[in-house]
């Protein structure tokens, strides 16, 4: 069934330019609304809750630029603060008091965090830190799991093989089969697997990497005691733990997930939120392994816009920004409005779908059954989640044009914002399931 289409005449006329200067006529592959059919819509502007289109098309939106915009968009704190920065220069290539400032701020507010470097995104962040570990231990091989992605590097940018104990298969064109040899993929959440890999090669494994709770195949909830286990096992085995905490740090709690579970890996990836919208990333963790980059360290890791003033600024005054008015405590309050909602409106459709959220992210599974891995969440029904997609972008609230993304709720929501986005969402679920 075709789908409606997405797109005003403005949207249409870029997009067909877009797509003669630009692969596929974006930036990024999601935005292309390949997944969901139609084309996608340009944004002219946005402020707080809200984008509006080339076309002028008000939407309410819960991609907040896939979760950096914590505060909403375009909020006067970090607009201000950027452009007192740019007034200053807007880049250096030098040391400036803003890198320091963060710095410190990253380092109070993280507990694995005791030294940190900035780079320029998640990554960056994930690629250097997977080199930082390989340094430190002097091994080569990483343990990762299937469904968690830690950006376009080329050794994690990889499948899962036929089994939990051969190496990974690279997932993309471009991406050596001997960087992939290197990296072993398991099911997230599987225990016995990481037991199995850990018993044959611990001694040649650098690291294991992890989003502490997986946000890029929807979201994808740990089992009970699952983040202790992977501390346990890693520290027997002198392996190095890395808490991928690009899109959850800052965003579920000032610490990320680490502070909620009370589990301290030995290195962090960061980004998103710490940047205000800029583009931005930051690895930390342990002194001791941290001392290994360069210029005190063996290991080379570099950049030229790395704690550029602007990005800095704007972490700095959103996190300061979050801290002041108890953002935290805000979202999880607008979070279980949010679910509350879902779960009564599931319940009068009859129709248990899986809905998961930790504070301000969520995602509905358009699957009856548990997902506790990749697999299961691939196993969600996407015909009727873009018939879903449809019904709610055309009533003008914007979800992510994928069934496998995450949702973010903003400090610029208001209550009614949730309680208009259930009405939407509850006429959506029911086109969508019951027609």
């Amino acid at each position: 069934m075709s789908q409606p289409s997405t797109q005003g005449p403005k949207s249409a006329d870029l997009f067909t330019q877009a797509k003669t200067l630009i692969p596929g006529g974006v930036n990024s592959p999601v935005r292309a609304f390949r997944s969901v059919g139609g084309n996608p819509f340009f944004v002219d502007r946005a402020k707080g809750s809200r984008v509006w289109d080339v076309d002028g098309r008000e939407l309410l939106d819960y991609v907040g630029t896939w979760g950096p915009a914590i505060l909403g968009h375009a909020p006067d704190v970090v607009v201000d603060a950027v452009r007192t920065a740019a007034a200053n220069g807007v880049s250096f290539g030098i040391p400036n008091p803003y890198e320091v400032e963060i710095a410190e701020l990253i380092r109070d507010w993280v507990p694995s965090v005791e030294k940190v470097r900035m780079v320029n995104s998640g990554t960056e962040a994930t690629m250097s830190a997977i080199r930082l570990a390989r340094g430190y231990t002097g091994r080569s091989k990483v343990v990762k799991f299937d469904g968690c992605y830690h950006g376009h590097v080329d050794s994690l940018l990889v499948a899962a093989g036929s089994g939990a104990l051969t190496q990974g298969t690279p997932d993309s064109a471009g991406v050596p089969a001997g960087f992939a040899a290197e990296t072993i993929v398991v099911p997230f959440n599987d225990r016995e697997a990481l037991e199995r890999v850990f018993a044959e090669q611990g001694e040649d494994i650098a690291a294991l990497i992890l989003e502490p709770i997986p946000a890029n195949a929807g979201l994808i909830l740990p089992d009970e005691g699952f983040h202790a286990f992977l501390r346990e096992l890693t520290t027997k085995n002198g392996t190095v733990l890395i808490f991928d905490e690009v899109m959850t740090g800052f965003r579920v709690a000032k610490g990320g997930v680490q502070e909620l579970v009370g589990i301290t890996p030995d290195l962090t990836a960061m980004g998103k939120v710490i940047g205000g919208g800029l583009p931005v990333g930051a690895f930390g963790g342990r002194a001791e392994i941290m001392d290994c980059l360069a210029p005190l360290g063996p290991v080379y890791q570099a950049g030229t816009l790395s704690g550029n003033p602007l990005a800095m600024a704007a972490g700095l005054a959103q996190l300061r920004e979050m801290e002041r008015i108890d953002g935290y405590a805000h979202l999880e309050k607008l979070g279980a409005r949010l679910e509350a909602g879902l779960r009564g409106i599931l319940a009068d459709i009859g129709r248990p779908l899986t809905l998961h959220r930790v504070g301000s992210m969520f995602c509905l599974f358009f699957n009856e059954k548990p997902v506790r891995n990749l697999q299961d969440s691939m196993a969600s029904d996407g015909a009727v989640f873009n018939t879903f997609f449809h019904s709610t972008l055309a009533d003008g609230v914007y979800f992510a044009p994928s069934a496998y993304e995450t949702g973010f709720i903003s400090c610029a929501h208001s209550e009614a914002d949730i309680d208009h986005t259930l009405e939407v969402v509850e006429a959506g679920l029911r086109k969508a399931l019951l027609s």
